[in-house]
């Protein structure tokens, strides 16, 4: 293998960190996960450095030096100038982190917001080689979407395009959203919010669903294993899930008017709940969505990482025509 064909992508979600080495096909050459604990903007550069750095030593690269790094990062991201504005309102703190990074290891490197980053690899390996209209939505420990309009992301004047958790969506339980408002769909949909909800509902629907202390979460799997076995609890959580869903992407199909919606995350990744929201669309609504509400073509669980790796690439082919990322 020649030098310089591989790419390192790093994201950094809520609960761990991911790093990997890329091809430039799209092959996860070797990757290594590290839990996390509560950070900030300041710790989590310091997180990057020291995971980067284990990465490296515990198995050094797989063809030479990278040609480049790219990160995936929760919260806003200018990925033009290279700033990673904040995680969240509570944890603001704006830094330079393609510099830091670039400087630290001496390879340039390039961020983006991690669905954005996602978004990235679907245009270069997945359905986007086949629609400029298509709405990607990541449903995981928490639910964002990136819209992309005759071929070009949609970003928004702060940076914030996309932040779709925080609609509500008319399925009615009762839980605050920490944005402030109630029933958002993020508090129903995702991971957290599933969990959120069996703590709430528990009381009042039997069920064989183990509630954990808290600082630990239900487990989805076995949220939708009982759904199947007519756990009536499960079942409630199952069926508010598939219709916030449901009434979320008719939503962003009445604004952007894509011809695909392509889902990933963890609480989709198996197919049990796409199933079921598919059960809960309209028709009429729906009716120009001609390449269907489907699953990634990629790894649902990686295309994280796969999206960090396609940000190292697309910034090293803008910054060769000397154009910013």
């Amino acid at each position: 293998m020649e030098k310089n064909n591989t790419y390192i992508g790093i994201v950094l979600s809520g609960y761990q960190l991911m790093i990997g080495e890329i091809d430039t096909a799209g092959n996860i050459l070797r990757m290594k996960e590290y839990r996390l604990n509560f950070f900030n903007q300041e710790s989590a550069l310091e997180i990057i450095k020291t995971s980067l750095d284990d990465f490296r030593k515990d198995g050094a690269w797989k063809a030479g030096r990278p040609a480049a790094i790219g990160v995936g990062l929760i919260g806003r991201v200018n990925a033009d100038e290279g700033i990673w504005y904040q995680i969240d309102p509570q944890r603001t703190y704006p830094i330079n982190l393609a510099q830091e990074l670039t400087e630290w290891t001496g390879i340039p490197c390039f961020i983006d917001n991690d669905v954005k980053s996602a978004t990235r690899a679907v245009i270069k390996w997945g359905l986007g080689r086949e629609t400029d209209n298509f709405i990607y939505i990541y449903v995981g420990t928490g639910i964002a979407a990136s819209l992309v309009i005759d071929g070009k992301q949609v970003r928004g004047s702060h940076f914030n395009a996309g932040e779709v958790g925080h609609l509500r969506v008319g399925v009615q339980v009762g839980l605050k959203c920490p944005c402030g408002r109630m029933d958002c769909v993020e508090t129903i949909a995702s991971s957290v919010g599933l969990d959120r909800q069996a703590r709430f509902l528990h009381r009042y629907y039997d069920t064989r669903l183990e509630i954990p202390r808290q600082g630990e979460r239900i487990s989805v799997g076995e949220v939708f294993r009982l759904c199947q076995q007519g756990d009536p609890l499960c079942r409630k959580l199952v069926d508010n899930a598939a219709e916030a869903m449901a009434n979320l992407i008719m939503d962003l199909v009445r604004v952007s008017d894509p011809d695909t919606v392509i889902l990933a995350g963890e609480v989709v990744a198996d197919g049990f709940l796409l199933e079921r929201i598919r059960e809960k669309l309209q028709a009429v609504t729906i009716r120009f969505v001609t390449g269907g509400v489907v699953l990634t073509q990629l790894d649902p669980r990686l295309i994280s990482l796969l999206g960090a790796g396609a940000v190292a690439m697309d910034g090293m082919e803008q910054r060769k025509k000397g154009k910013k990322v």
